[in-house]
């Protein structure tokens, strides 16, 4: 350790310059500081969101049979149960839609840094492990394909590489490089060669054949034929449709963004003025951009020109949506304990959230695919939320039971393990 250099002043180092810390960490840090240097202490309100995230999710995926869009007619309803259906639809989609799936890669940045400091606090440099641990994410995410053809985790393991590539970068440079992913690049340069050349053809990877194939092995097949397209096409075409719909950039961008939330502590009580100030600017923005989404289709007539511009202005109107909700949660998590003593509650689903994630998948697939019960023939859209509420009250109930006797869920161990082999 370099003299007259305290435990504490070597930790703010590694906060304030990460680049530096990195380079003196083999050299200044020898064996004292692993055995002095503390862990930071688990987030709580992290868990809270990534709990409430996952509920999001799986009660979205849930009403969308898991990417299997077959529902009983509505003519086989009464006219009752197709408005709840319309109003539960609709209402979910306003709610979670983009919004849960963007709180979740927040935190994924947030939980890189809190293990990126926590090893520089040790002397030791994360992101060759890093790199390691998206490796097995991207088979554990591989895995969950074989059952939902929607998963994100591979998106995850391959964005993730961003993390590696820009952890030791400014403050600043870091919320330029989210700025322009959040921008939607590739749109931008759509955009600007439509105008050029209005009858040019951007070009899209989504192969709809693929999409129409695994709805077949959906509808008809066994779990064999299911597994077989949903491993291969169903994750060309969820790659693809990831790409063309602008979340590839909108996901490098958050995770960028909860990696600064975790270096500058912003989900401490301390900054509770800060979200104020995001909610602020996040309402005065969301209502135009809403308004400029709605009205594109109708003034603009070339579709290619007007698709792009509704990408880029729908984006950021669910990111800001996201900031919203997040500023939310933590406004009523500090300062509001009956809500504080509600959202404790969650804390075990969030803790366990990737297990929640994987296993929503497998029983998902297993309730309305037809190689399970083949439940798409019968629960139209409010029966299949009913069913993801008790989805999720049977994986609550799981996580609390699991976790007074474990310290971490089973995916989660299994994956901390096989990240320090």
């Amino acid at each position: 350790m370099p003299a007259g250099m305290s435990i504490s002043d070597v930790a703010t180092v590694s906060r304030q310059n990460p680049t530096k810390m990195s380079q003196k960490s083999t050299d200044s840090l020898p064996d004292v500081v692993p055995d002095v240097v503390a862990r930071r202490p688990r987030v709580d309100v992290a868990d809270v969101l990534r709990g409430l995230a996952v509920l999001g999710i799986i009660l979205l995926h849930s009403i969308e049979h898991f990417n299997f869009y077959s529902f009983p007619p509505a003519d086989a309803q009464p006219a009752w149960l197709n408005f709840l259906d319309r109003a539960i639809w609709d209402g979910m989609f306003f709610l979670v839609g983009g919004k849960a799936y963007a709180v979740f890669a927040l935190l994924f940045g947030f939980s890189f840094f809190i293990q990126d400091d926590n090893q520089l606090r040790r002397g030791n440099d994360f992101r060759r492990r890093f790199c390691w641990r998206l490796f097995l994410l991207f088979i554990i995410g591989n895995f969950n394909a074989c059952f939902f053809t929607g998963e994100i985790l591979v998106l995850y393991s391959l964005v993730g590489f961003v993390l590696v590539l820009t952890c030791r970068l400014s403050t600043r440079a870091l919320l330029i490089l989210s700025g322009v992913c959040l921008l939607q690049p590739v749109a931008l340069w759509q955009i600007l060669r439509i105008l050029i050349d209005p009858a040019c053809q951007p070009m899209s990877l989504a192969d709809y054949q693929y999409w129409s194939d695994a709805f077949v092995a959906q509808s008809g097949g066994g779990f064999t034929d299911t597994l077989l397209v949903n491993i291969w096409k169903g994750q060309i075409t969820s790659l693809a449709w990831a790409w063309d719909n602008g979340r590839v950039f909108q996901t490098a961008a958050l995770f960028m963004l909860g990696m600064l939330i975790g270096r500058q502590q912003w989900f401490a009580k301390s900054h509770l003025s800060f979200w104020a100030r995001i909610f602020a600017v996040a309402i005065a923005l969301y209502f135009p951009l809403s308004g400029i989404t709605a009205m594109i289709p109708d003034f603009v007539g070339n579709h290619l020109l007007a698709s792009r511009l509704t990408l880029i202005t729908g984006s950021l109107q669910k990111f800001c949506f996201m900031l919203m909700l997040v500023s939310a949660v933590l406004w009523l998590w500090y300062k509001v304990p009956a809500w504080t003593s509600l959202l404790r509650l969650i804390i075990p689903y969030g803790r366990m959230s990737m297990t929640n994630y994987v296993t929503q998948s497998i029983i998902g697939s297993m309730l309305f695919y037809n190689w399970g019960f083949g439940l798409f023939r019968y629960l139209g859209i409010t029966a299949s939320f009913l069913a993801g509420v008790a989805l999720f009250i049977v994986q609550y109930w799981f996580c609390r039971w699991w976790l007074a006797r474990f310290s971490r869920g089973p995916m989660e161990q299994v994956w901390r393990r096989a990240t320090w082999i």
